[in-house]
């Protein structure tokens, strides 16, 4: 699978269903080779027009299933977001 294959999936949080967004970035593990997070700009807004874009990054380990549409994640513990145009990171 690769990253542009990724990237057109929702992400889709398995606590209510509800879509978070679509993958913009990755943490990847250089030394190892190993995806570590994906980075998602968070649904509704549009590449920073329409107010502060936010990401939100999932762990890998959170990542439920990988289909053919979506991703299925779970979100019930916290998660780090930060505006993309301050670069300031809030634990929420």
């Amino acid at each position: 699978m690769t990253i542009s294959e990724l990237q057109v999936k929702d992400i889709v949080a398995i606590e209510d269903g509800r879509k978070l967004g679509y993958i913009t970035d990755l943490e990847i593990d250089v030394d190892r080779g190993y995806i570590v997070a994906l980075v998602i700009a968070l649904k509704g807004k549009m590449f920073g027009l329409f107010g502060n874009e936010e990401e939100m990054v999932i762990p890998w380990n959170h990542i439920v299933t990988i289909g053919a549409d979506v991703i299925l994640v779970r979100t019930e513990t916290p998660k780090l977001t930060h505006s993309m145009n301050t670069n300031e990171y809030d634990a929420q």
